[in-house]
Formats: structure tokens, C-alpha cells, sequence
């Protein structure tokens, strides 16, 4: 799977999808801070699946109707926590990535969306 790895979500996630054989891009690589309308653009030209833990990403896709390849959102997972919540997301909801879901992790608990 193809992912855009936000600055906020961590250089150890990033480091652990590539272990894991996934192709990983990190924002940090090109812009210390391109926006969040960046990242989303390039995301989606690039066919990748952004992580981070910003909340904005929610509203650009629903709201304004940006497009995307897919989106996990981590706001509240702890630095320490968040490659165990990453390769569960990844076990138990490949498919729903593949299918450009968006998938949100807060309070425990898995949220999936699909864009209408």
C-alpha cells in the first residue's frame, strides 16, 4: 500500500510501514510545512493513503469535497501506541483502505467513513 506520512504522525510510524514493505513518502521529505491542502493534493495525486492526526482533513473531504486516496486519522493515539494501532488498522481494515475509506482512531475505538 502507498502512504503520505504527515510530520505529526511520526518518523517511526513512517519507518515501520517501510519495514513492513509498504511505499512510504513523509511530508518532512519535501516541505517542513506544506498546509493541509497540500498534503491532501498530494496524497491524491500520488495514490496514497495520508496518516496524520490533524482534524482538518475531516472537513476538506466532506465538506469541501477534496479529493483523496484514502485517509487514517490518529488525534489521540500516543506516539508510543500508534504502530500497534497502525497494523491493526491495517489487518483488519485493508480493504476499506483500498476502497479510499477514511478511518479514524480515538478513544479505542475504529471509525470507517466512505465519502458519499
Amino acid at each position: 500500500m502507498r502512504f503520505l506520512i504527515d510530520r505529526c504522525a511520526g518518523y517511526r510510524l513512517a519507518q515501520w510501514l517501510k519495514d513492513q514493505g509498504h511505499d512510504v513518502t513523509e511530508a518532512r521529505e519535501r516541505d517542513p510545512d506544506p498546509g493541509d491542502r497540500a498534503l491532501l493534493e498530494w496524497a491524491a495525486s500520488e495514490e496514497r493513503v495520508l496518516v496524520t492526526l490533524d482534524k482538518d482533513f475531516w472537513e476538506f473531504i466532506f465538506t469541501e469535497q477534496f479529493p483523496h486516496f484514502g485517509l487514517v486519522r490518529l488525534p489521540d493515539v500516543p506516539a508510543s501506541q500508534r504502530i500497534v494501532v497502525m497494523e491493526t488498522v491495517l489487518n483488519d481494515h485493508h480493504q476499506e483502505l483500498a476502497e479510499k475509506a477514511i478511518i479514524t482512531v480515538r478513544g479505542g475505538r475504529i471509525r470507517i467513513s466512505r465519502f458519499p
